[in-house]
């Protein structure tokens, strides 16, 4: 009795999930190097990967640099109360649940129709203690008790552009408020040459938080090309050695500024107010081919 040329049926490689969210064009789409790992864009513009079946491998530049933020918030394990303002694919929140098991979130994303695609597609862990509110990043950030969080992560963006309150000092009146004494601070920011985003948004950050780091590409903060940066601040010192030796050794090597060399970098900025807010500035169409 002959044996079969194909034992096994191979099994069929997943297709890319399209739909209408309320944001855009929603795409799940299959990572092929990884089994069951996704990145999902919204008109074209990369939101997130996800690996189902490892949630602490973070694929994102910024998000892996965000993972060093969690990773050094608090001793390694211990579980903390985290907000995260946009949700996306919920990356950092499964990143959180995987490596600091029992903790609490709550992340806040505007776009239900998303969180739905999301939650079907990508269903989280039974166990994570993740609780999703489908609106305003800044309304739902007002919902949530004073001094809850040990960490609040922003990574808003509608059309790729951060909104305009979501930039502001009195945005960062209610990240104070619902963050703990000592509690951590983390905006994912974009910008390009001449970079007059990124040094607002540093200055903002400086007249409320007496500690500030900032991890970037070192390209990206010479203004030679559009890209990420991550903002930490808190009011207690922070982890600078170990995030730019964390930071200076993932695959893409970012530079982490602190002290006056940062503040030098903001070139006399004036912190954002409600007044005077605007988004942040939309990337070039380069970025995305």
């Amino acid at each position: 009795m002959g044996k079969s040329r194909n034992p096994r049926r191979r099994q069929a490689a997943p297709e890319a999930v399209v739909e209408q969210v309320d944001g855009g064009t929603a795409e799940l789409v299959p990572d092929r190097d990884r089994a069951r790992a996704w990145t999902l864009l919204v008109d074209g513009a990369p939101q997130s990967h996800v690996d189902l079946d490892d949630p602490a491998y973070l694929s994102f530049e910024y998000q892996r640099r965000l993972g060093h933020v969690v990773d050094l918030a608090a001793p390694p394990g211990k579980p903390v109360q985290a907000v995260h303002l946009g949700g996306g694919a919920l990356t950092l929140a499964r990143y959180v649940a995987a490596t600091r098991p029992r903790s609490t979130q709550q992340v806040v994303e505007r776009d239900a129709a998303l969180v739905r695609l999301v939650r079907r597609e990508l269903p989280l862990d039974a166990g994570a203690r993740v609780r999703v509110r489908a609106t305003d990043a800044r309304e739902g950030l007002g919902k949530v008790p004073d001094g809850w969080a040990d960490l609040v992560v922003a990574d808003v963006f509608s059309g790729a552009r951060t909104p305009a309150h979501l930039t502001s000092v009195e945005f960062l009146d209610e990240v104070r408020r619902a963050l703990r004494p000592g509690g951590v601070y983390a905006a994912n920011l974009t910008d390009g040459p001449p970079l007059t985003h990124l040094r607002g948004q540093i200055a903002t950050a400086a007249a409320r938080f007496a500690e500030l780091a900032l991890v970037a590409d070192p390209a990206v903060l010479r203004g030679k090309r559009f890209g990420n940066a991550v903002l930490v601040a808190s009011d207690l010192p922070l982890p600078v050695p170990e995030l730019t030796r964390r930071a200076a050794s993932d695959p893409h090597p970012a530079r982490v500024e602190h002290g006056k060399a940062l503040r030098d970098f903001t070139g006399g900025a004036a912190p954002v107010t409600d007044a005077d807010a605007v988004a942040s500035p939309a990337p070039p169409p380069s970025v995305f081919r």
